[in-house]
């Protein structure tokens, strides 16, 4: 039997028939192609400053109080991260004896710590106690460092906290109440050098200053096109002292693709 093929009519047809479908589909399939993968760059920078912004946020409400400090404009700003904190003993125990306090009026080597703390400090670490200004933290006048935390031989408290050199502290804030900054991330900045980077530094314990602003350390976000950090110490009874204001702009060159957002984040500066 004569097998019959296709003419070239037939070829012809098919090849136009073919074009016209991939017109159509290319017509109607691109945009929502199109409009897929820029849904998900957004997403993506969305993704990148909400996490940023919340990771600094995280790092604000843990500060030690009237720590903040607003650098280089409202690009950078600096901080001292707490790990941990409780109620120290403020006078003797006259029941059970062997008791550490803290006595405000002279030097101190131990104390007992009579609340449950969340992170045991390790040594080096350092105790702060009445940070009411700012610039106290940084200099060492409200710190000390630590030597040991040890179990008190009276079960009067939960642990007891020996000091590497003996200090005095100020009558401290309400309650007897002290913080811990470990001596591994004792002051952290977040700038914004304007490279494209969100840097997140660890530097010592210093009198803050712009250079500290930077690039280096951590990237904590890409692609940033602009920050803004606003910070004012006695902005007023609406938002209280310790609010920071923070707006994270990102794009990604060549997409076109751009997102920013703001959040807010307090540490409460009153004792």
């Amino acid at each position: 039997m004569k097998t019959r093929g296709f003419t070239l009519v037939e070829l012809v047809m098919v090849i136009m028939i073919t074009g016209v479908l991939a017109a159509s589909l290319t017509i109607f399939l691109k945009p929502a192609v199109d409009s897929y993968f820029a849904a998900k760059r957004r997403a993506d920078l969305t993704d990148m400053a909400d996490t940023a912004l919340r990771r600094m946020g995280q790092d604000i409400r843990r500060a030690v109080p009237n720590s903040i400090v607003s650098l280089n404009g409202s690009t950078c700003f600096e901080l001292v991260p707490t790990i941990t904190g409780g109620r120290y003993r403020m006078a003797a125990d006259t029941v059970n004896g062997n008791s550490a306090a803290i006595d405000t009026r002279t030097t101190t080597t131990s104390f007992d710590v009579l609340s449950q703390m969340t992170t045991t400090p390790s040594p080096n670490d350092w105790v702060v106690i009445d940070n009411q200004n700012g610039a106290d933290v940084y200099s060492g006048i409200d710190s000390a460092q630590i030597a040991s935390v040890t179990t008190p031989a009276v079960t009067a408290g939960q642990s007891r906290i020996t000091l590497a050199a003996t200090a005095q502290f100020s009558p401290g804030y309400d309650g007897g109440r002290f913080l811990v900054v470990s001596n591994n991330q004792q002051a952290v900045v977040y700038s914004c050098p304007g490279d494209g980077t969100l840097y997140r530094t660890v530097i010592p314990f210093g009198t803050p200053t712009a250079a500290s602003c930077a690039a280096g350390g951590q990237v904590v976000a890409t692609d940033v096109a602009g920050c803004e950090f606003v910070y004012d110490p006695n902005h007023g009874a609406t938002q209280q002292s310790g609010f920071l204001w923070m707006r994270l702009e990102l794009s990604r060159s060549g997409s076109g693709e751009s997102v920013a957002l703001a959040h807010g984040a307090h540490v409460d500066n009153v004792p």
